[in-house]
């Protein structure tokens, strides 16, 4: 079975040949320049022949045009520090203008996603490209402790910076439709009980979402949302026009079984980013694997764990998780 149509199968609960499996993460370094990027993305794939590649841009790749400066000391999660930040105050967002999608940073995940998809190891492999929701860039723009002193003391201020960053994101958007990809993983952070309640995300964070999700293109027929935190409001998104729905597993948030409950598409997880990945065996990982596989009756699932990887996770681990779906016949 080709990877496009296991993905798709396992999407609306057909049979497949085996569970799907994806993972990825950041390319810290690789991920400055365009050439560097696509590589570090075609060698991954070519080492685990995951069932997608995704390619992600740098951390803070959408949001740099705006004047924030990072810079990389060694984090295990990919992220980068921030060394310099255009909101200090409640009244930059207003200040806020929209970013140009072939200038900057923006433009090179652009090109770097069109080698990706012209390459010919690309062959028969579907290109999924990473996308932060307008909250997700705010909190990177102001930190978490900034935007929610905005968001209580400021709202309007907030909500014309976040109409800014949708109408960049759309704008991209726009651009990648016009690449061969097969689609995106929507990356929501905030939308977790832990951040922001549920009425604070239904005003600030799912109308934004909602315009972004509402302009995908309708040949993309890969739309993942994955979302942050410890307690993701899972059900929030279940009007929207995502078909998989991705989250970190914790003892706190949601179950496989919680999520197919959101969702009429597949969930995406069944692996801890942290206790099975990083910090497990393989004997532990398939043990792991064989449990989310019980749970979700391997039907409406993909295999894979709450967003990017630490870039230290033991190879070994990886290959584990590809080695476990290698002999799973249904």
């Amino acid at each position: 079975m080709e990877r496009q149509e296991r993905l798709e199968k396992a999407i609306i609960g057909e049979n497949v040949d085996r569970v799907p499996a994806l993972l990825w993460r950041f390319w810290q370094g690789d991920d400055q320049r365009s050439a560097d990027l696509a590589k570090a993305s075609i060698q991954f794939q070519s080492v685990y022949d995951w069932d997608a590649i995704v390619v992600p841009p740098a951390p803070h790749g959408m949001v740099t045009g705006y004047g924030l400066q990072d810079v990389w000391h060694g984090a295990i999660t990919g992220e980068r520090h921030i060394l310099k930040s255009p909101i200090q105050r409640s009244l930059d967002w207003t200040e806020l203008r929209s970013l140009d999608p072939l200038r900057g940073d923006i433009n090179k995940y652009i090109e770097a996603l069109r080698l990706v998809v012209g390459s010919p190891e690309r062959a028969g492999v579907p290109v999924v490209a990473v996308v932060f929701s307008p909250f997700t860039q705010a909190l990177q723009l102001g930190g978490i402790e900034g935007v929610l002193r905005h968001l209580r003391t400021q709202p309007d201020r907030l909500k014309s910076g976040l109409n800014t960053l949708t109408e960049s994101t759309l704008r991209l958007i726009e651009q990648l439709g016009r690449l061969n990809l097969d689609g995106l993983f929507y990356v929501a952070q905030g939308a977790s009980l832990d951040v922001l309640s549920e009425t604070e995300y239904e005003t600030f964070g799912l109308p934004y979402d909602a315009k972004v999700a509402q302009s995908l293109p309708k040949k993309w027929w890969f739309k993942a949302v994955s979302l942050g935190g410890e307690i993701p409001m899972l059900k929030l998104f279940n009007t929207l026009p995502f078909n998989l729905l991705n989250w970190q597993m914790s003892p706190h948030s949601p179950t496989l079984q919680d999520g197919k409950l959101w969702t009429s598409g597949a969930v995406m997880g069944g692996l801890s980013k942290s206790e099975h990945l990083h910090e497990g065996t393989p004997l532990s990982i398939k043990d792991a694997v064989r449990h989310a596989n019980n749970l979700t009756h391997s039907r409406r699932f993909v295999l894979s764990c709450g967003g990017a990887f630490y870039v230290t996770t033991p190879l070994s681990n990886l290959q584990a998780v590809r080695d476990s779906v290698k002999v799973t016949v249904l």
